[in-house]
């Protein structure tokens, strides 16, 4: 009897585990932005991926330039930070799917919102 209880909580977890990791939120892939501040208006395009259940890295391509990205996903809670020109640009937002919304800071340059869309691979 001891060992039926064991295996069965034994698959409920793993179960769980499974299911749990199936549903995490995926950032990886091409996202382009439409960001409005202060100072003006761009579309600077990310690419992001995964190093592991909460740490991201990728490249950020805009009117500030090009840049390594760095950045945490909580859940769908997502902070994303690079430097340019010794500023530390930083967007904070939520992840629902292929859309990501928030606010963003240029350092001490301006203050703004974001909306992007995860640019869909025709080859899936």
């Amino acid at each position: 009897m001891k060992k039926l209880a064991f295996i069965l909580i034994l698959f409920f977890v793993v179960k769980t585990d499974f299911l749990l990791a199936q549903t995490a939120t995926n950032v990886k892939g091409t996202w382009i932005m439409n960001v409005e501040t202060t100072v003006g208006s761009g579309s600077p395009t990310f690419v992001l991926e995964h190093v592991d259940a909460t740490n991201l890295k990728g490249k950020y391509s805009g009117q500030l330039g090009d840049s390594e990205v760095k950045g945490t996903l909580k859940g769908n809670i997502i902070h994303l930070e690079f430097r340019i020109s010794g500023e530390i640009i930083e967007y904070d937002g939520t992840v629902d799917g292929t859309e990501m919304k928030g606010k963003v800071k240029l350092g001490t340059m301006a203050e703004g919102i974001f909306t992007g869309k995860k640019k869909l691979d025709p080859n899936i």
